[in-house]
């Protein structure tokens, strides 16, 4: 039988979508936390039935979050959400759930860059080969290089490691030492780094800076990869190559931002060159009833997700059931929330993405793997048909138009558009590529015939 809606629904069950949970149940909300996934933790806490912690950073904060939260849906893929009079309609991959108001902490995915031969097997995200080992625990190869730009190359690779594998290099194209200069935000994460350091050196695995892989090779699998020596633009001044079965990438993140442009929610560029939505003080959205909380506002780690979520569940709570505000509570997760978007934006500023790295392409490289649209003919759709940004590239030329509908391609599509233009990248060109009338692939039958289970 149906039931009534429920107070808040909270989109995402990681760090951010849990504490946003917790809280507003706390504080008297009905909550209901949805979640693709069959367990929470979303990748931060990716996790396999029995563990026990081991290898997972602030394992007791997740324990904690579980079990404050009362009602939690696995495997519910929200594949569309729409406003109502009385709230919100939560469409799922297993019916319908109504909600008076809405926290969305859907998190991010891989930010990818093409190069030659990232279309073999073998070559994995960086967030893909994470995965794989937190949640199967499989390596991702036997020999595997780890490349890109971020201190999340550090745990891939740490992880990787311990879990067996013989890990050939971490290649970061940037350098951290941007954080000399901003010493506070620094000290802030000294020990995790220095605890990745070490199982670095425990391994004897190097870490080079100012390079990373330009092209993987190999006979129907990864053989070995190409390791370039690159500039201060990324551009390449010297290569060699490196013996390997697996190669791990990771170039950041990209804020999912499917459900936040299907409601209407303002969007901005980030500092990363992301684009993301906007949330006010209390991490409100520009759309009444919806609150934002996590790397849909902006990358920024576990810790600045918490905070976020937890101001999220709270002022949801606040606007929903008029639970009274606990000013003590909130100044002291304003001043949290400060401290953790500080230490996001010097980590954005340490480790951008350069613009040497379309240099890298080859015409025929693909950057759009669902439709195999080669660097080429984006080049073509701009020089010859006149593209003047990402969305009529994706018109013209079809990226963006396959099964993953732009989440792969769409940042270097973007990218390669104002790079051909010589300007630099706009919300507009992201946003372009980013709004899909569905935020997840689903069968026709379940969008002919939902089946309703309200606030449950």
């Amino acid at each position: 039988m149906p039931t009534s809606p429920a107070d808040v629904a909270v989109l995402g069950a990681g760090p951010a979508g849990l504490a946003a949970a917790a809280a507003a149940s706390h504080v008297g909300a009905r909550v209901v936390l949805l979640d693709a996934g069959q367990r929470v933790g979303g990748q931060f806490w990716r996790h396999r039935d029995g563990d026990s912690g081991a290898g997972h950073h602030h394992w007791r904060e997740l324990e904690r979050l579980r079990a404050a939260v009362p009602e939690f849906l696995a495997g519910r893929q929200v594949w569309h959400v729409e406003r109502r009079d009385d709230g919100f309609t939560l469409h799922t991959s297993q019916g319908e759930v109504t909600a008076r108001t809405l926290v969305v902490a859907t998190g991010a995915y891989d930010r990818q860059l093409p190069f030659p031969g990232w279309t073999l097997p073998g070559v994995f995200t960086a967030g893909g080969a994470q995965a794989l080992l937190k949640g199967q625990g499989v390596t991702a190869g036997r020999r595997v290089v780890v490349a890109g730009t971020g201190p999340f190359l550090l745990p891939v690779a740490a992880g990787l490691a311990e879990a067996g594998a013989e890990v050939a290099g971490v290649y970061e194209a940037g350098s951290p030492a941007g954080f000399a200069r901003h010493p506070r935000e620094a000290l802030a994460k000294a020990g995790e780094g220095a605890e990745y350091a070490r199982t670095l050196l425990k391994h004897r695995i190097p870490y080079r800076t100012h390079s990373t892989v330009v092209a993987a090779h190999g006979t129907g699998a990864v053989e070995g990869a190409i390791i370039a020596s690159l500039d201060a633009s990324w551009r390449i001044t010297g290569t060699r190559e490196v013996a390997c079965d697996a190669v791990a990438v990771g170039y950041g993140f990209t804020p999912q931002l499917e459900i936040p442009l299907q409601l209407g929610c303002a969007t901005r560029l980030d500092v990363d060159g992301s684009l993301v939505a906007q949330a006010d003080e209390q991490q409100r959205a520009s759309v009444p009833g919806v609150y934002l909380a996590g790397e849909v506002c902006g990358v920024g780690g576990a810790e600045l997700s918490l905070v976020e979520g937890e101001l999220a569940g709270l002022h949801a709570a606040f606007t929903t059931v008029g639970a009274v505000p606990d000013d003590t509570r909130v100044a002291r997760l304003l001043h949290k929330r400060r401290r953790a978007r500080a230490f996001a934006r010097v980590l954005h500023q340490t480790h951008p993405v350069r613009p040497g790295w379309q240099t890298w392409l080859t015409d025929d490289t693909l950057v759009c793997r669902c439709e195999e649209v080669p660097a080429s003919r984006i080049r073509q759709s701009i020089v010859d048909l006149g593209a003047i940004d990402a969305r009529a590239v994706k018109l013209l030329a079809r990226p963006g138009m396959g099964l993953c509908q732009g989440r792969v391609c769409g940042y270097a599509t973007a990218c390669l558009t104002a790079g051909h233009q010589r300007r630099d990248v706009t919300a507009q060109d992201l946003l372009g590529l980013a709004a899909r009338p569905s935020a997840n692939p689903v069968p026709l039958g379940t969008v002919a015939q939902p089946e309703t289970v309200e606030g449950s």
